[in-house]
């Protein structure tokens, strides 16, 4: 038998598949083959370097000549390849703002495509470790690395899913369970190792990075702030517990041999079992909530903290508010009973299509703006949840501004998606905080200022002290120097900054102290 390999350089500009047809060896098989094709990749283009390597790893599929081993290392130093092309693309699609459907479709798409395919080939390393022979054999000095690559790439698999609020991948819990699993028995589950990117980890440190990630319950946030939130989890890491005993502090579990996620522990699992792991805070808590404190008081961010970028202190508070309620001794209980209900909701989104709606002149009937049409199937004091079907283009988000009118009725609430879950391409759940029931259309103007033009705002009824004033006015607006006017039923106003509540790209939620002539 032949163990010809391909010509080095003859990668995916043919098609790996072609390039070794009728070849008795994968071209990753030989060393000097695979250097030669991840200098071959293209270093100005992430996209089509990435696109190139996700061909190769799909091509190995079905490829005889190719030891699990070499697999192994072949996938790995792939992997390392294109961690910086990874990394720009995971930035472009969360800073890009705004981010056109078809381009986002683009990049996410091709990104969890390559972590699919990427755990799909180390999960078929796995596997091979139970075939006897030489190739197993040399599999199992790296199989620490080995469970720690494939945990870290389910995990990030999982992260994509959360930024379309989307449901995990099919089984990946049960993945990732028996990843863990696996390392327990070899003894090498808290072996350090190092990642891409020179990280140092271990299997049992990336599994609970990504329990404690779902604990979070992410599905409130942003895109941007699920990325930040799993930066800050990871820092934090080693001061939370992860552990086999359950203890009266524990808050998740999970079974590592079960399909399904972590569970809150509202009650103790039916039956204790060997492959049941328990979480609790520990001091993570504790220091999640002194650097909220800093930040509130006007600090900055530890250097010490990756998060990929420069943020300021302003851009991480949402998300530590976040994640020290979600990742508290006691997590947030729902506030108000939830009720059943099933009736329709006409729905409008943004600023300008809400100063129209609740606008006198208009009388609660706008002619000419497009419509959603919702289902809603749950209500309480504090909001409602609908199914939406056939989703909107671009802008239903996590803190998208919503009109909301009861099908038959005239009045218009007020609201911002506050949970999203996409459960098909098509059909998406939703949680709606009500903002306000009742909302007046102002146009609003710089105090002093010598244009005439107004700008489109909405006064809201009062929730915080006597004399202020909530309003909604579009993004960047906000000025804690600058004073506002406006008239209401024939007198002037006279709005005095007090704080910026809310900012998003499409809004700013504020309050005003509000003086009447």
């Amino acid at each position: 038998m032949s163990n010809q390999v391909t010509e080095p350089g003859t990668g995916p500009k043919a098609g790996p598949n072609q390039a070794f047809a009728g070849k008795t060896l994968h071209p990753l098989a030989d060393a000097e083959a695979l250097r030669r094709i991840i200098a071959d990749l293209p270093k100005d283009n992430a996209f089509k370097a990435l696109d190139e390597v996700v061909e190769w790893l799909a091509s190995t599929r079905n490829a005889g000549g190719l030891s699990v081993d070499r697999l192994y290392e072949a996938a790995a130093q792939l992997e390392d390849a294109v961690q910086g092309h990874v990394a720009r693309l995971c930035r472009n699609y969360l800073h890009t703002s705004p981010l056109p459907r078809t381009e986002e479709e683009r990049l996410w798409s091709l990104s969890h495509g390559y972590w699919q395919t990427l755990s799909d080939v180390y999960e078929r390393c796995l596997h091979g470790l139970a075939v006897r022979g030489k190739a197993a054999e040399n599999l199992k000095v790296l199989l620490p690395a080995l469970c720690a690559r494939q945990i870290a790439a389910l995990g990030t698999l999982l992260k994509w899913d959360r930024f379309r609020y989307g449901p995990p991948a099919e089984g990946v819990w049960q993945r990732l369970g028996q990843t863990l699993l696996t390392a327990e028995a070899a003894g090498v589950a808290t072996r350090t190792v190092t990642l891409s990117g020179g990280i140092a980890s271990s299997p049992a440190r990336e599994y609970q990075k990504i329990m404690i990630f779902h604990a979070a319950s992410t599905d409130s946030l942003t895109p941007l702030e699920i990325e930040l939130a799993e930066r800050l989890i990871e820092h934090f890491l080693s001061g939370f517990v992860f552990t086999a005993e359950v203890s009266h502090d524990c808050v998740y579990w999970v079974d590592l041999q079960l399909a399904q996620p972590p569970l809150r522990l509202a009650q103790m699992p039916a039956e204790a079992r060997p492959s049941q792991r328990f979480y609790r805070p520990g001091t993570a808590h504790a220091e999640l909530s002194a650097l909220l404190q800093s930040l509130e008081s006007g600090g900055e961010a530890p250097a010490d903290i990756s998060l990929g970028g420069r943020y300021s202190g302003h851009a991480l508070i949402p998300v530590l508010r976040h994640l020290v309620a979600y990742l508290a001794p006691i997590p947030p209980q729902r506030q108000h009973d939830r009720h059943r209900v099933k009736h329709r909701m006409s729905v409008l989104n943004g600023l300008v299509n809400a100063y129209v709606a609740f606008s006198d002149e208009f009388g609660g009937q706008p002619v000419g703006l497009q419509m959603e049409s919702w289902e809603v199937d749950n209500v309480s004091r504090g909001g409602l949840g609908a199914v939406v079907s056939g989703l909107p283009a671009d802008w239903l988000h996590v803190g998208a501004l919503l009109s909301l009118r009861p099908d038959g009725g005239n009045n218009w609430l007020l609201g911002i998606v506050r949970r999203y879950f996409r459960e098909t391409d098509n059909e998406a759940r939703v949680g709606i905080e009500t903002l306000a029931r009742h909302a007046l259309s102002v146009e609003l103007s710089v105090r002093g200022a010598a244009s005439a033009v107004g700008m489109p705002a909405l006064l809201l009824e009062n929730r915080g002290q006597p004399g202020e004033v909530r309003v909604v006015l579009p993004p960047d607006s906000f000025n804690f120097q600058e004073s506002l006017e406006c008239t209401v039923d024939g007198r002037h106003c006279l709005l005095l900054p007090a704080a910026l509540l809310e900012h998003t790209a499409d809004y700013e939620l504020t309050r005003y102290y509000l003086r009447r002539a």
